[in-house]
């Protein structure tokens, strides 16, 4: 099995930061890409960045010059550094990765169980 392990939601005022961690564990043979993904009330499921296993990262328009994704290959562990936040990012936080669990098995998503951003003063 794989397990996604996130930590570090938490309530922030505007204006402060926060920093997501991710770490996966279990049965992988390799991770193609690993990212950040958030749901607010009444709102559907939205990428807010991700990066490869080559370094390539992609992000939303609405965290650009203010979220950082980083990832660690040698710890399978994927980290966002959420700077100037807004109230508008408060959301429930996934982590997300594309694993190969055995040589022989194609690529699966997994999920983690979610951590809360509330961004308030």
């Amino acid at each position: 099995q794989v397990q996604l392990v996130e930590s570090g939601g938490g309530l922030v005022q505007p204006g402060g930061s926060l920093r997501l961690s991710c770490a996966a564990s279990g049965s992988i043979f390799s991770i193609n890409a690993m990212g950040w993904y958030r749901q607010a009330p009444g709102k559907q499921r939205e990428l807010v960045a991700s990066t490869t296993s080559g370094g390539t990262t992609n992000y939303a328009d609405s965290v650009k010059g203010r979220f950082t994704i980083s990832g660690d290959n040698a710890k399978s562990a994927v980290y966002l550094q959420m700077n100037s936040l807004k109230p508008d990012d408060t959301a429930v936080y996934y982590c997300h990765a594309e694993i190969r669990r055995t040589r022989y098995e194609s690529t699966n998503a997994y999920w983690g169980q979610g951590t809360q951003v509330t961004v308030s003063s």
